[in-house]
C-alpha cells in the first residue's frame, strides 16, 4: 500500500495532510501525560496517595515484584491470605476458600466475597480460570504452590509469603505494602494486640495464671500445638503460659499417641477435630488417660472450632478466638 502511494507527489501530499494532525496528536499526549491509563471514567478507582505510591517493588518469598499501579482485581491462593486481602479491603475477585471438604468461604467474611470465584481446590488451582479473572495481583504461599510460581507469574504480577501459619501478621504486612494499606495493617494488628493482652489478663487474674494446652485430632496423628502456630501466637499474645514441655519457640507441634496423653496435662485445655479426624476424638476421649487427665483439669476442657482455632489463620480469626476466650471464662470481651 504505502509504496503504491509513494508513486504519485499529490498522493504523498495527501497522505502527509491525513497523518500530520495523527502525530501532533501523539506528540501532545506523550508530552502532555494525557493519555488514558483506565482510571478517568472509573469512579471506583483510587486517587491520590495511592496513586503516588506506586509503582513499587514488594521484596517477598520468591525474589522482587514490580507493581506498576494499586492491584483492583486480586487472586489470593490460600485461604489465610482471601481473609488478609478482606482485612485490607483488597477487591478479592478470585479466592481458594477453605481445606478439604469445609467448603465455602466463611460465612464472617459475610458480602465481601459474595462476588469472589472460588478457584481451588488448594492442592490444584484452576490457572485457566484463574487467567480468565485477568487478576493484577496473585498471592500465594511457597508451602503451598512454590511450584506453579513460574506460571502464576506469566499471568499477573505474583507475590508469595513463605507459609501461612507462625508468620501470619508478617504476611499481613507484606500484602499490606503490596496494596498500600501499611497504615491499616499496623492499626488493626495494635487493635487485636491490646485486645488480646486485656482479655489474657482477666483469664489470667480469673484462673490464677493458668497454663494452657492445644490439642488437635486429624486422621493422621493427634498433635499438641506449641507457641510457633497461629493459636499458639493468640495464647502468647495473651501472655498465658505453657507447661513445661511446650515451650520450645522453634517446634510447630508435638505428636501424641493415646498412651502420651500426659503430655498434653496443663491448668486449661482447648481440643479441636479437623475433617477426618472425629474418629480419633473419640478414640482419645474415651481413653481413660483422658479422662483422668480432664479430672485433674476440674473441668477446664474445651471443645473449640477447628475452622477459626486452626485453619483461619487471620485477623478475622484471631479476633474470634479471644471472643471465645472471653465467653468461655466471662470475662470482658474487650472490644
Amino acid at each position: 500500500m504505502i509504496s503504491t502511494l509513494n508513486r504519485g507527489g499529490r498522493l504523498r501530499g495527501r497522505l502527509a495532510a491525513l497523518l500530520l494532525p495523527l502525530a501532533l496528536a501523539g506528540a501532545l499526549t506523550a508530552c502532555g501525560g494525557s493519555e488514558d491509563d483506565g482510571t478517568a471514567d472509573d469512579p471506583a478507582a483510587p486517587a491520590g496517595a495511592s496513586d503516588a505510591a506506586y509503582p513499587r517493588t514488594i521484596t517477598h518469598d520468591k525474589g522482587e515484584t514490580v507493581l506498576e499501579a494499586r492491584p483492583e482485581r486480586i487472586v489470593a491462593l490460600d485461604n489465610s491470605l482471601v481473609e488478609a486481602v478482606v482485612a485490607l479491603d483488597g477487591n478479592l475477585v478470585g479466592g481458594i476458600s477453605s481445606y478439604r471438604d469445609l467448603g465455602g468461604f466463611p460465612e464472617y467474611l459475610g458480602d465481601t466475597v459474595a462476588e469472589t470465584e472460588e478457584v481451588g481446590p488448594l492442592e490444584s488451582p484452576n490457572l485457566e480460570l484463574i487467567a480468565s479473572l485477568q487478576p493484577d495481583l496473585i498471592v500465594s504461599a511457597t508451602v503451598r504452590h512454590d511450584d506453579l510460581y513460574d506460571q502464576l507469574s506469566a499471568i499477573a504480577p505474583t507475590v508469595f509469603v513463605a507459609t501461612t501459619g507462625p508468620s501470619w501478621k508478617e504476611n499481613i504486612e507484606l500484602l499490606a505494602e503490596a496494596l498500600a494499606e501499611e497504615d491499616s495493617a499496623a492499626e488493626q494488628i495494635a487493635a487485636y494486640e491490646t485486645r488480646a493482652a486485656a482479655i489474657g489478663e482477666a483469664v489470667n487474674e480469673e484462673l490464677g495464671d493458668p497454663t494452657v494446652s492445644v490439642v488437635r485430632f486429624l486422621d493422621g496423628p493427634t498433635r499438641i500445638y506449641l507457641p510457633a502456630t497461629f493459636s499458639g501466637i493468640i495464647l502468647a499474645d495473651m501472655g498465658l503460659a505453657r507447661p513445661e514441655n511446650q515451650r520450645d519457640p522453634e517446634e510447630f507441634n508435638i505428636e501424641i499417641s493415646e498412651e502420651q496423653i500426659e503430655q498434653a496435662d496443663a491448668d486449661v485445655l482447648f481440643y479441636t477435630s479437623y475433617s477426618g479426624g472425629e474418629e480419633r476424638r473419640e478414640r482419645f476421649l474415651a481413653n481413660p488417660l483422658w479422662e483422668r487427665l480432664t479430672a485433674v483439669q476440674n473441668g477446664h476442657a474445651y471443645e473449640v472450632r477447628d475452622e477459626i482455632w486452626m485453619t483461619s489463620v487471620s485477623l478475622q480469626g484471631a479476633n474470634q478466638v479471644l471472643d471465645d476466650m472471653a465467653e468461655i471464662f466471662g470475662v470482658d470481651d474487650a472490644r
